[in-house]
């Protein structure tokens, strides 16, 4: 597994542009979104009014068949779930897009002190995890939230959470709508605590299919075939976002494995990003920014 630096990843990105382009001069008669901003806002707007919907499709359709429970957060981050002298009651940790409890389930067996609230935009997704066999309330309040529209604070007590969990989340949403779910989640983060990232980052074998099949709505943003969306971050973009809503990078890398399917003889080149970010107070965010310009 190889870590990519930013501007390997922008030059793969150029790289991929060019395919496309020759892809939409090579396939006439092949359907493709209207290209102007101002349609590109129109579709990037109706995918996320009807976000709800098609999730909620995505889960009836799948169960909680399609995702594997992600063992490997504890490997990679287990240092921000584990107990110390300083929580004596567990730590607790706020999962926004739990889906059907890919990441629920192995922190609460992983860390029994651990509390989790866990919510989603579907649902459906949310009786999974409720009907899931290891689901106890004394550890795990499951609650559907739109986190674009919905407060946090309605459900979570302000400034209670020590880490937020955004594990393929964000990619889901509009670019246009990522600053107002990091402000959702600052508003329920302890002025000391950490968000927790990993997505799909520019060049993965998911976005050349994506641009092949003209489904791009905005830059690096895409519609699938069911309705559900995808957004492809590199580091810039990433660290942008977050500084610019009152955190700063504590570590940031995009790294990618080749995985080969042998029943369709292809290699399929992944790309993930994984980062980790901290709260931090406005005056410190400030001069950072200052210091930018």
């Amino acid at each position: 597994m190889r870590v990519l630096s930013a501007t390997s990843a922008h030059n793969l990105s150029s790289f991929i542009t060019a395919v496309h382009r020759h892809h939409l001069h090579s396939h006439k008669t092949v359907f493709r979104p209207p290209q102007t901003d101002k349609c590109q806002y129109s579709l990037q707007e109706y995918y996320q009014k009807k976000a709800k919907k098609y999730w909620d499709s995505f889960y009836k359709r799948h169960q909680n068949k399609f995702f594997k429970d992600r063992h490997y957060l504890e490997k990679d981050w287990g240092s921000y779930f584990s107990d110390d002298s300083c929580f004596q009651n567990g730590k607790v940790v706020l999962e926004v897009g739990c889906g059907a409890g890919n990441t629920i389930f192995p922190l609460v067996a992983a860390y029994p002190k651990l509390y989790v609230h866990a919510c989603d935009i579907s649902p459906c997704a949310i009786q999974l995890v409720k009907s899931h066999l290891e689901f106890r309330e004394d550890r795990v309040n499951a609650f559907v939230c739109d986190a674009v529209r919905d407060d946090l604070s309605a459900k979570i007590n302000p400034s209670s959470v020590d880490v937020v969990t955004l594990i393929f989340m964000l990619s889901a949403v509009s670019p246009k709508k990522m600053p107002l779910i990091l402000q959702n989640i600052k508003a329920v983060l302890k002025p000391d605590g950490y968000v927790l990232v990993r997505d799909y980052a520019i060049g993965d074998f998911a976005q050349v299919k994506l641009r092949d099949k003209n489904q791009m709505i905005g830059d690096d943003f895409f519609v699938r075939g069911d309705g559900t969306c995808s957004f492809y971050f590199s580091e810039d973009f990433l660290s942008s976002l977050f500084l610019e809503s009152g955190f700063n990078t504590i570590d940031i890398n995009i790294y990618f494995k080749q995985i080969q399917n042998h029943s369709r003889d292809i290699v399929m080149d992944r790309r993930w990003i994984r980062a980790i970010f901290k709260n931090c107070d406005s005056s410190i965010r400030n001069s950072t920014l200052n210091s930018r310009h």
